[in-house]
């Protein structure tokens, strides 16, 4: 009885087996669709061991970046393409391209320089000149000159075989690479095909010829450029007329004295509520005695980050003290506090909006981006355009490039919060606004706080950048230093920066809660 048993567990495991290879089999067979006995046999020894089991593809190797780019697999095949570019390019240079073009027009420009001089010399010949025997020289170290580029043209020229050998080397070893990497890689896009159908599988035709048309295009443009460098104009200027550019550039000269005739209204009230926020906090930091401010920013450091951080917090503010760094510092503390509550302001009830309606989001976050990523001195025309110079402005300029990290990590910290936690306090009568203060709002709250750290950092980096427009504060001093290159002070309001920059961060990523 127990031999037929186990004779019964073992059809059914062979059974099994059988099943699971021509389901594998067939499985490959689509994926493929050429070759299919061949890639089975070769995903199975490559599935069999954990670590790169090397194999060998013929085809692959053959044609390269064009096989890899049917096959969907261009991670590999674009590096694949620039290592075949780099060597055919060094192939064609060696043996067909003009190596010595350069030091020949070297050779030009110089032999136009050398005919004025012998030109020169011959009219101080004649008249007896006194400048006859500086003439001598200098045509003489221009014809040694040209004699010493003819040899480096001459020595480039001789090197062409050596380059051009060079690039089938490298155009071999990388044919190899191809080979052997091949069936791995597509391999790991097979094991990825199983879970998502939507990867595209097989070689279809019009992949193909993109990929060869591709390559080729690649292939043929830099190897002209390169190994003709100068004789096709198409390849070595961008096509262009100036008339675009004018015409941009009269575009939006036009669109923004529309804007500043057109919106004095809401630039004023902007200005007027900017300066009311920052001449309160100017009020606060600057015109009150320096040990009450002292004293409350350490006793905020001590509640938030400790003892330890507290003492640090007192050490940078008596290095700013003594220094002489004090109004300045507490200026830039104004001027920093208001970017930055305008922005936190702004940006954490924004985040609260983007984050359950992903359409917003997306509609939003190429403005964030453009925020983000544009030089401070590109929006800092515009911003001088609308709101003049001074520390309005300053402001302003601060909040776009600071005030973006508040709203992308408050989107991140709300879409983290478990689903499961939100339905269960769904299911136990939470409201939406008991569900927004008791559930997200503190389970996002770490990451909430991360981007208001960000943005406070980002807003501080902009001090030196936003003195350029009429900000008052350390930067004023670091840009000056800069102007007379006293080192000095700069490297010393540099520091009072970077101290005022690590008490915010103690007091907003404080330990404690």
């Amino acid at each position: 009885m127990m031999d037929q048993l186990n004779t019964s567990i073992e059809d059914a495991e062979a059974e099994a087996a059988r099943i699971y290879d021509e389901e594998r089999r067939q499985n490959i067979a689509k994926f493929v669709r050429t070759n299919p006995d061949y890639y089975l046999e070769n995903f199975n020894r490559i599935g069999a061991r954990s670590r790169f089991t090397p194999t060998l593809n013929l085809m692959a190797g053959l044609f390269g970046p064009v096989w890899f780019g049917a096959r969907g697999l261009w991670s590999w095949a674009l590096p694949f393409l620039i290592l075949e570019t780099v060597a055919i390019v060094q192939i064609a240079r060696g043996l067909f391209g003009d190596l010595a073009a350069e030091a020949m027009a070297r050779i030009a420009s110089i032999e136009g320089t050398l005919e004025l001089r012998r030109k020169q010399l011959a009219a101080a010949i004649e008249s007896g000149s006194d400048k006859m025997e500086v003439y001598q020289r200098t045509v003489a170290s221009l014809e040694a000159n040209i004699g010493g580029i003819r040899a480096e043209a001459q020595a480039l020229a001789d090197q062409g075989i050596w380059i051009a050998l060079a690039g089938v080397v490298l155009l071999i070893l990388v044919k190899a690479f191809e080979a052997v990497v091949a069936n791995s890689a597509l391999e790991s896009r097979f094991s990825e095909w199983l879970s998502d159908s939507t990867i595209r599988s097989g070689m279809p035709g019009s992949q193909i010829a993109f990929s060869a048309v591709f390559m080729f295009v690649i292939v043929l443009a830099s190897v002209l450029h390169y190994s003709f460098p100068d004789r096709f104009s198409l390849l070595s200027a961008f096509p262009t007329d100036p008339d675009i550019r004018l015409v941009s550039i009269d575009a939006v000269e036009r669109f923004f004295a529309f804007c500043v005739a057109n919106g004095e209204a809401l630039f004023d009230a902007i200005t007027y509520g900017i300066r009311l926020l920052l001449d309160t906090l100017e009020l606060v930091f600057v015109s009150t005695p320096w040990i009450v401010v002292a004293s409350l920013i350490i006793l905020l450091t001590w509640l938030t980050a400790g003892a330890r951080a507290a003492i640090w917090s007192g050490a940078f503010l008596a290095y700013m003290g003594l220094l002489g760094f004090w109004d300045k510092a507490m200026t830039t503390l104004a001027l920093l506090g208001t970017a930055a509550c305008l922005s936190i302001a702004i940006g954490i009830p924004l985040g609260m909006f983007a984050a359950r309606r992903p359409r917003f989001y997306a509609v939003i976050q190429p403005i964030m981006d453009f925020m983000q990523t544009m030089p401070a001195f590109v929006f800092m025309i515009p911003v001088i355009a609308f709101f003049g110079t001074g520390k309005p402005a300053a402001v302003v300029t601060t909040m776009i490039f600071g005030g973006t990290p508040v709203v992308r990590l408050t989107v991140l910290g709300l879409r983290g919060v478990p689903e499961s936690v939100r339905e269960a306090a769904i299911a136990f009568g939470a409201n939406k606004w008991y569900l927004l203060t008791k559930v997200d709002l503190p389970l996002a709250s770490p990451s909430i706080r991360a981007g208001i750290n960000q943005t406070i950092m980002l807003s501080l980096a902009m001090v030196v950048v936003a003195s350029l427009i009429g900000a008052k504060g350390l930067g004023e001093d670091v840009l000056e230093a800069l102007q007379y290159a006293n080192v000095g002070q700069g490297i010393l309001a540099g520091f009072s920066i970077l101290f005022c920059a690590m008490i915010l961060d103690r007091i907003v990523q404080g330990a404690r809660k």
